[in-house]
This record gives C-alpha cells, structure tokens and sequence, in this order.
C-alpha cells in the first residue's frame, strides 16, 4: 500500500468498560506531534448466545451506550486539544478485528486497558490488544497508566535492539518519535549467554556491543540533534527492557512475523512485555 492510500489519522481505541483517557491522552500527543488527523474509535460486538433468544434490543442498548461513551471522549478530547481535528467512529464486531483492519490504512493505533491478567481478554473473540498487535499493519502503542507522569525520567524512550530487520524498523519509529518529542533515545540491546559457545563470553559480549553501536550508527547520521545512549545488558530481554522502561515514555520494539487473529503467534518479547512493562509499549511491524 501506498502512502497516498495511508490516511493521515491517529486511531485511538476506545473501551467502554475501562479508563480510556492514557490512550486517548497519548493519540491526542501523537497527533498533534505528527499533523495527523485523530480518530477515536469504539466497536460494539456481536452478541453470541443468539440462537432463542431476540438480541436486538440488546444490541441497539450496548450501541447506545458505546455511542455515549464515544461522545464523552471526543469532548474531553476537543477541550483539551483544540488546535487538532478530532472525529469519532462508531464500529459494529469484536473491537481486536475491527482496529485490526484499521491499522491497514492508518499512521499509528492507540490501545489502553490491557486486562492481560484475565485469561478471557487474552482468549476470547473479544480481546482487542493481543490480537491486534499481533495483527497491525502500522505501530501500535500500548498504554497502561499515563505515559512518564510526574517522572525525571520522562524525557527518555527505550528502543531494544538486536540487529533484525524488525529491529530496525523500532529504530526508525523510534528515532522519529525522540525528535519530535524532545529526548533522549536509550538503544538497549540484551545478551543471553548461550549455554555452549566455542568462543569465550568477553567475545560475544564485544559482538554484541559493536553490533549494537553499527546498527543504530546509520540513523544517528539522520537525526543528529538526538541524544543517544548505548547500553548492552545481560539477561533475559523482557525483564531487562521492562525495567529500563520503567518511568520513561515507553519501550519500542520490533515484531517478529505475521501473528494469527487469536495472537498466540506474537513474538516472545513482545508478548512478555505486554504483560510485564508498566509503561506504554510500542509495537512495530517490519518496514
């Protein structure tokens, strides 16, 4: 797809049953950032016991409440970020396919409320972040609390990085993102010691750190004005990323391959770190 087919919008999910204000927070920022349009989306879904049973009316009331929510949030949204164009979209089906095929023509979507605790969220047809993270044709921020509030270390974001074409692709939304936002871009890779190597841990290590200074080299040279921190690290790499992410504005990886609807085909990392990081996480599928 071409980027004339790409919308210029910021699409923000909006769920009814939790605190929508982080992520719309987030995808107003975003968008205001970026130019972009921002659309703020709610999806009723079908209803499945309907065999016996009219679920019509039913429906029309889980439509009318959704159509109230979704009025709330554009207003809360308008009169806090008057200078962006904001419109809502009212969406019928399960809201993970739903925002899933959104992100086929959008910049960026904006998730909150993981629930990932709930083995229903995660399993069920209604779930919406593994699925569409797994699934999203453009970034996808997972927001959880409000991003860096309050915190010393929120003029920082947190790339990881290990020489992958998804990787790479992380570095060019990251690099992006810290310029428009002012920061300091901390690129993060991790080392696993392998168990059996013929080659002495100080050498791998050594590869590691020049595999890390190589790769982010290229676009240090397109985006000069951004602060960079190298750091290579020993352990496991969702543990690691999760605890340098703490307080900042959010970790950006890369995902890995082409996920099913259900999501159970999401990378390890990035799927440990939806579950494990407290900050807003950044999906990014490769260029």
């Amino acid at each position: 797809m071409s980027s004339a087919e790409i919308r210029q919008e910021v699409v923000v999910g909006v769920d009814p049953r939790g605190d929508w204000h982080p992520a719309v927070t987030w995808g107003a920022d975003e968008a205001r950032l970026r130019g972009l349009h921002l659309r703020l989306a709610l999806s009723v879904p079908p209803l499945h016991d309907t065999q016996h049973v009219d679920d019509a009316p039913h429906h029309w009331t889980l439509s009318r409440e959704g159509r109230r929510t979704l009025e709330a949030a554009i207003s809360w949204t308008r009169g806090r970020w008057p200078d962006i164009e904001i419109t809502g979209s009212l969406l019928d089906g399960f809201p993970g396919r739903q925002l899933a095929l959104l992100s086929h023509r959008v910049r960026l979507v904006v998730l909150g409320s993981r629930h990932l605790h709930r083995v229903e969220e995660i399993l069920s047809s209604a779930s919406v972040v593994i699925p569409v993270t797994a699934q999203a044709r453009c970034p996808v921020v997972v927001v959880g609390d409000p991003p860096g509030a309050g915190s010393p270390d929120a003029s920082r974001l947190v790339v990881g990085v290990d020489g992958s074409e998804p990787s790479n692709a992380a570095l060019a939304f990251a690099f992006e993102e810290a310029a428009l936002r002012g920061c300091t871009l901390y690129a993060l890779a991790v080392w696993q010691p392998p168990v059996f190597s013929l080659r002495t841990g100080d050498t791998l290590f050594h590869n590691q750190r020049r595999l890390l200074y190589e790769t982010v080299a290229r676009w240090e040279k397109q985006y000069p004005d951004v602060p960079v921190h190298h750091d290579v690290q020993i352990g496991s790499p969702v543990e690691v990323l999760a605890k340098a992410g703490e307080h900042t504005l959010g970790i950006v990886v890369g995902r890995r391959g082409e996920g099913g609807y259900t999501g159970m085909r999401l990378g390890s990392v990035v799927h440990g770190l939806l579950h494990r990081a407290h900050c807003p996480v950044v999906t990014v599928p490769a260029l």
